[in-house]
């Protein structure tokens, strides 16, 4: 039962006899032997061999280790399934926020151009000598101007990326 949890083993872990022979630090002709049932490592050895294969002494003498490549690939396989739904779901929200924050910042820059029409910039018949209505009233002024200037190149992008980021159907 040795030789073929042995070989089970190794196999399941991706080692060549070689490799597995490297990290024991003997020779792969030893590493044959004890998968051909020709000989059997010593108590010590058999430690070692439990370390570097990652399982225990008793799975190694113990009942018959079935290898199950078929199952390993269908469990991997539903598993990136399941991720893959979760990305898809992910990248799915994520271009839904971003669609319904770029449509509120169309209302926003729509909004605000409307209120500066109606208020018709009433800080410009503002009396600048008093400070703190000159400060305000450049703020007010400098505020407007960046708007009247950035916003619509913003709305066109903004209006751009809702179209981009529509749900297609």
């Amino acid at each position: 039962m040795l030789n073929k949890n042995l070989k089970a083993i190794r196999k399941s872990k991706g080692l060549s006899q070689q490799e597995l022979a490297i990290k024991l630090n003997v020779v792969r002709q030893t590493v044959s032997k004890w998968e051909q049932g020709l000989s059997v490592p010593d108590s010590d050895m058999l430690i070692s061999i439990s370390e570097v294969l990652e399982t225990s002494v008793s799975t190694l003498l113990g009942e018959n280790v079935i290898e199950s490549k078929a199952d390993d690939l269908k469990a991997i396989s539903a598993k990136l399934e399941v991720i893959n739904l979760q990305l898809a779901q992910t990248k799915t929200t994520k271009r839904r926020i971003l669609h319904w924050l770029l449509i509120v910042l169309c209302v926003i820059i729509a909004a605000t151009f409307a209120i500066l029409l109606e208020l018709e910039s009433p800080y410009l018949g503002w009396d600048y000598s008093d400070p703190e209505t000159a400060v305000l009233g450049v703020t007010f002024h400098s505020f407007e101007w960046l708007l009247v200037r950035v916003a619509p190149i913003i709305f066109i992008g903004a209006i751009i990326g809702i179209f981009l980021t529509r749900k297609k159907e």
